[in-house]
């Protein structure tokens, strides 16, 4: 059961600069259990350094999966958590450690991919890049001294999601009926949504401020099924065509 939980729970170091935070990464990936790391566009890769500091955990490095956005590497997830230390414009949900880790291993346990994203070393993850993420990972720090290394952040997580299998008799939070609802369907979903907005002139393409971004965090929050997600976009099809007509 911990090996089939395991298949689909993904580590991803978005934009890593450093390569030997890259091989400290699948070392505490390796202690914990874990192995699937992806990593998007690191600076840096295959690396000696990175190699030397996962110290031993070779085999996490050589079947690391390399992408080219992060949209490509959590595109058939249903549940997204990114890190940040950083206080945000718009804020996200937030969870700490050990509730993420409870969260991913009940979706993993129905056979969901679910993905915890770590970004770069200087500047963490993108607003694009948290956009694709369902909740916020929060680790507590000392307020003075906030500035948690990118591996020892893995490390936390890693440990939380180990604890949380060991602790409990994992068990899906779906019902039976539920179907979930990919990343790459969600993105399809948010075109859909951003295209019908300009049709009937509510949002201005030209001036968007931050409406998607904050639609984005209200459907991410709400984590749509499939008959959900099936209903808002037969919703949005039919106000298109109703528009259309009104403009002819």
């Amino acid at each position: 059961m911990e090996q089939s939980i395991i298949s689909h729970i993904r580590i991803i170091l978005a934009g890593t600069t450093h390569p030997g935070n890259i091989g400290a990464a699948a070392r505490a990936m390796k202690t914990m259990g874990l192995r699937n790391l992806y990593l998007v566009v690191p600076k840096v890769f295959p690396s000696a350094e990175a190699t030397a500091r996962a110290a031993g955990a070779d085999d996490i490095l050589e079947n690391a999966v390399l992408c080219d956005s992060l949209f490509d590497a959590v595109r058939d997830c249903t549940l997204v958590f990114g890190t940040s230390a950083r206080e945000r414009s718009i804020s996200w949900p937030v969870v700490e450690p050990g509730e993420a880790a409870e969260q991913a291993i009940a979706c993993a346990s129905g056979s969901e991919n679910t993905a915890f994203v770590f970004g770069r070393e200087s500047i963490g993850l993108t607003n694009e890049e948290l956009n694709a993420c369902n909740r916020i990972i929060s680790i507590p720090c000392n307020p003075d001294f906030s500035s948690l290394n990118l591996a020892s952040a893995v490390q936390v997580i890693c440990y939380e999601l180990r604890k949380s299998m060991q602790t409990s008799e994992p068990a899906s939070s779906r019902n039976e009926d539920y179907q979930p609802v990919t990343t790459e369907e969600m993105a399809l979903f948010y075109e859909h949504l951003e295209r019908t907005l300009v049709d009937i002139e509510f949002l201005d393409p030209d001036k968007p401020r931050r409406l998607m971004r904050r639609l984005r965090r209200l459907f991410n929050r709400a984590e749509l099924d499939r008959n959900e997600y099936n209903i808002l976009r037969g919703i949005l099809s039919a106000v298109q065509q109703l528009s259309g007509r009104k403009e002819k």
